[in-house]
């Protein structure tokens, strides 16, 4: 423990020194994958987690930690370290489809942890504050606030709802290597996170190369994303949008996902139109047309508009419309996006279908787990309705599917209100306060 305590002082260190330092390029950071970083990882990795091509779970490697670590090290200091094929695997998304995930090995993801935790000390103090996805203390609620904080606050007359057409899957690896080396020029540090990247997939027996993107499901993954966004896109909008426009203009970023808000529309349009898709086009990207679009939203939103109606947009889950506040004034407000509420509602439905033999209370019990974890996404100001709505369907899929078990065991309308009664499902609550930025 004294070991892991030096670890993380040293790496709360090179961040010190990053953040005192801000053209400071990193030259020699190899060293730092040592035994006392990997036994870190180590002891922070989920042992739970779907396991990689080879089937080793945790606790089998922790049978012979020691010398699988002492084993570990020597490879990587010596560069006969070489991460296997990652694992392709699916989870649907809420348009119907599915995305991949790739799930690296165990010892794989110990060391990409450790390269993570080195990388990230270097660049997390360099990340604009409008960044917000994949960081440590922040989070989709961070984002939200800010983006209310803004519409509210400062001169916002138009809004543009972007997204970047496969981002994880098109990374550019050479834009890629190139944006990591404006502060780390540790060869042999360059080399590994070259190895992680071209490592490959292995889709059921079939191995396929990995030429471009850094696959979602990668412990790595996530940081490298943000390093080339930061790039790509935060710096450049702080640094050449903000500057050059006459009018005030924000970016709130989260992964790939990031709205715009301007002043005045001809800036707006030339941003969506023209800027953005070639800066993109420079580093391999491209705007997904269907999900990027310019609205009138804001304060003055809707008696600038010709009819009297406000468009909405879609952020992190949320549709966002314009309201007001108990004092008359205009405030920012959500509801539960329609995508991501049916997507929900379909996904509690198999779950309850596929679960129906189990007790009815066990069967409550469990619904009450994954309805704690929906309050605490969804359960933010404003969103009551759409939260008691979700509640209500929730029911109504419980009580159908109890009753399609079997005659004998069916309830009656009654019965059921006395089990509800008994063993309530977990009432709606509202967990985050937009307004509340501490």
């Amino acid at each position: 423990m004294k070991e892991q305590n030096i670890m993380e002082t040293k790496l709360a260190r090179i961040a010190e020194i990053s953040k005192e330092r801000p053209q400071e390029i990193f030259t020699s950071i190899y060293h730092f994958l040592n035994k006392d970083l990997l036994i870190l990882c180590h002891r922070e990795l989920n042992g739970k987690k779907e396991t990689g091509v080879d089937g080793v779970t945790k606790s089998e490697y922790e049978e012979n930690l020691e010398n699988n670590i002492e084993q570990l090290v020597e490879e990587i200091q010596n560069m006969k370290y070489k991460p296997a094929p990652a694992k392709r695997v699916y989870i649907p998304k809420a348009n119907g489809k599915v995305r991949g995930l790739a799930i690296a090995t165990y010892e794989d993801k110990i060391v990409q942890m450790a390269v993570k935790k080195i990388i990230e000390a270097i660049y997390e103090p360099k990340f604009l504050d409008t960044m917000y996805g994949f960081r440590p203390k922040q989070n989709c609620h961070a984002a939200l606030k800010e983006l209310s904080w803004i519409i509210e606050r400062k001169k916002v007359n138009f809004v543009v709802e972007a997204d970047i057409k496969g981002f994880f899957d098109n990374v550019d690896h050479e834009w890629l290597i190139k944006c990591i080396k404006q502060h780390i020029k540790d060869p042999r540090m360059i080399r590994l996170i070259k190895r992680f990247l071209k490592a490959g997939i292995v889709e059921k027996t079939e191995y396929r190369e990995t030429t471009e993107g850094t696959p979602q499901g990668s412990i790595l993954s996530p940081v490298l994303a943000n390093i080339y966004m930061y790039y790509v896109l935060a710096l450049w909008f702080e640094k050449k949008i903000k500057a050059n426009f006459k009018g005030e203009g924000y970016i709130t970023i989260y992964a790939d996902d990031f709205v715009c808000c301007f002043q005045y529309q001809n800036e707006a349009e030339l941003f969506m139109n023209k800027l953005l898709p070639e800066r993109l086009k420079k580093f391999k990207l491209e705007v997904a047309t269907d999900k990027t679009r310019l609205i009138r939203y804001g304060r003055f939103a809707k008696e600038n508009s010709k009819n009297g109606k406000v468009e909405t947009f879609d952020f992190l889950g949320f549709t966002h419309y314009c309201g007001k506040g108990r004092n008359g004034n205009f405030r920012v407000k959500r509801k539960t996006s329609r995508k991501k509420f049916k997507a929900k509602i379909k996904e509690i439905k198999q779950w309850i279908k596929d679960n129906r033999e189990i007790r009815a209370t066990k069967m409550i019990e469990l619904l009450n787990i994954k309805l704690r974890g929906y309050y605490q996404y969804y359960g933010i100001t404003d969103n009551s309705y759409s939260l008691n709505r979700f509640k209500s369907c929730v029911n109504q899929l419980l009580w159908k599917w109890l009753n399609r078990r079997s005659q004998r065991r069916s309830y009656t309308t009654e019965e059921f209100a006395e089990l509800l009664k008994q063993f309530p499902l977990l009432q709606p609550k509202i967990y985050v306060n937009i307004y509340d930025r501490t």
